[in-house]
């Protein structure tokens, strides 16, 4: 029998032995006593109320406990651990908060992020949160250097944790001591993240959809094996124009794509105010073909190579049959930010010798989470930049969809929501579930062309997609807030109305945060709607500063 069968069976059967319902009301004595309230198999090994302050800005109950302990088939010890935060005015409201990256570290359960109000983060409203490590340490492996944080991708167990199945042995958790704490179920439960998180969310979509009333997902990489195959795309490709990463392109160039983007799309919506909101409009209209330096010239222009790597990157990976192996990326405004810099050339982290992230975390998690049988790698930028530029797209790429007798699983299987190819997302329809999803379109580690095609294929699927699935795209935005873009915005509160009182979400208002230094500055505090996709904002006059200035066409 399972091991998490076992686990729900002894919780069912205390509750039936009559182990007591949680308290009436939440204080500071409530929460003490909470450390002796945990079902079978899960230890509270903290129980602290803290206090109104600038930080926490409620009062509230804060748990943190561990569960499911094991050994792995790599000999490392796992667990599950977990903060649970319980606010003293709680509104009847529950969140799941999925974390990003390779989790491997329990994040503050506040469900602060992008796509929520930075005024107004979730814990804040009332909502009770819980958040983990999705059942491993990502610090369990010092000595093996920067490849230690995915060495746990050599666990078939934890794989499939990391995978999906942490949020399904936690979530009943969560709840039941929920219950215990206040003394009656939620009236609501939402499940919240971004990046990795954002893929929790639409995995739990198809896998548990009758688990949550509520689901926001943000620029999700629901396709990630996939996705880390573009990491050794990149690199081989950037290589090819440049002696490093950092010097493959540097600053002044991105900008110089940008500002052609800028000059060619950014009157489609409307308006000059340097946001392409025609994102579709703008591939068609854009030629990067334009950027190359013609005969005798050598200023506001590409060599004719970088061009084509940049067309390369955009066109996504294959293999040498022209196979491809993920999708393909927009052209957009975003190219010239610091994160996508971040992710795709350089960082600011010596550790890392400067090398962007796909160089270090990108390479380790591709070759010892996203691939069957995962490959061991050394801890050194050098040796880690150095998989990604021997991966062979023929021979490797299809280790994301392999199983074994250890991995039965494959990557894909473990990673990806299930029909992810063909979606109907049935079950959450059935239930009467909700889902939104956002997306930047300057992402540079996700693409947002494929959360677009898969909206795509959802609709084509399911003619009443709509009526519970909502997607918006966010010009100019990189991998969560940047570049000059209207980024901040609350789709909590959208998906809140529309839960909880029928209210479905149309054009959302977005703003761009003065104190964002990437924005155009004429464009701090002005608004702007985001739309149901495939619509998008168009100017029809008046205040260049107000979102009721525009239309959803």
């Amino acid at each position: 029998m399972h091991k998490r069968f076992l686990l729900w069976s002894s919780v069912l059967a205390g509750l039936a032995a009559g182990l007591g319902a949680g308290p009436a009301a939440a204080d500071a004595e409530d929460c003490t006593a909470m450390e002796a309230a945990a079902p079978a198999g899960v230890t509270i090994t903290e129980a602290v109320h803290t206090p109104v302050s600038a930080e926490t800005r409620v009062a509230h109950c804060r748990l943190r406990g561990v569960m499911d302990e094991r050994t792995g088939m790599d000999g490392q010890p796992y667990a599950l651990r977990f903060e649970l935060r319980l606010p003293d005015d709680w509104q009847g409201r529950f969140m799941h908060q999925f974390n990003g990256g390779n989790d491997g570290t329990v994040v503050p359960a506040t469900g602060e992020g992008t796509g929520v109000a930075t005024s107004e983060p979730p814990l804040s409203r009332g909502f009770a949160l819980v958040s983990s490590d999705a059942g491993h340490d990502g610090g369990a492996n010092p000595d093996a250097g920067l490849a230690g944080s995915n060495m746990f991708g050599l666990d078939f167990e934890a794989r499939r944790d990391y995978g999906y199945d942490a949020v399904a042995t936690l979530h009943p958790v969560a709840l039941e001591l929920v219950e215990r704490y206040y003394g009656r179920a939620p009236d609501y439960v939402y499940g919240y993240g971004r990046s990795n998180g954002g893929r929790h969310a639409m995995v739990a979509a198809e896998r548990m959809p009758e688990a949550f009333d509520g689901l926001l997902a943000g620029y999700p990489g629901f396709n990630l094996p996939r996705a880390a195959l573009q990491h050794a795309w990149d690199v081989q490709t950037f290589l090819s124009v440049g002696d490093s990463l950092a010097t493959a392109f540097s600053r002044d160039e991105l900008t110089l794509v940008s500002d052609a983007i800028t000059a060619a799309c950014d009157g489609l919506d409307g308006l000059e105010d340097g946001v392409v909101f025609a994102t579709m409009e703008c591939q068609e209209v854009f030629d990067p073909a334009t950027l190359a330096c013609g005969e005798g010239q050598n200023s506001a222009c590409l060599p004719p190579e970088k061009v084509a790597a940049l067309k390369k990157i955009h066109a996504g990976p294959t293999d040498s049959a022209g196979t491809r192996l993920y999708n393909s990326w927009l052209w957009d405004t975003g190219i010239s930010t610091g994160d996508w810099r971040f992710w795709k050339l350089e960082s600011p982290i010596p550790p890392w010798d400067n090398k962007p992230l796909i160089a270090v975390m990108g390479a380790g998690s591709l070759a010892q989470i996203f691939t069957t049988p995962p490959t061991r790698v050394g801890g050194t930028t050098e040796e880690l930049q150095a998989y990604l530029t021997g991966f062979d797209f023929d021979t490797d790429a299809p280790k994301i969809d392999a199983t074994t007798e250890a991995f039965p699983e494959s990557p894909m299987e473990m990673m990806t929501p299930p029909n992810a190819d063909d979606p109907t997302l049935s079950g959450l329809e059935e239930s009467g579930g909700k889902l939104i999803v956002f997306h930047g379109v300057s992402d540079p580690v996700f693409s947002f062309k494929d959360t677009a095609d898969w909206y795509a294929r959802l609709r084509e699927n399911n003619p009443d997609a709509a009526d519970f699935v909502r997607f918006y795209a966010i010009p100019g935005m990189p991998h969560g807030q940047g570049g000059n873009a209207p980024d901040e915005v609350d789709m909590l509160g959208a998906l809140v109305d529309w839960v909880e009182r029928g209210a479905a979400p149309g054009a959302v208002t977005a703003t761009f945060r003065p104190a964002n230094e990437e924005i155009d500055p004429g464009n701090a505090g002005a608004g702007r709607p985001l739309c149901p996709w495939p619509q998008h904002a168009v100017y029809t006059g008046d205040d260049q500063m107000a979102a009721d200035s525009f239309t959803c066409e």
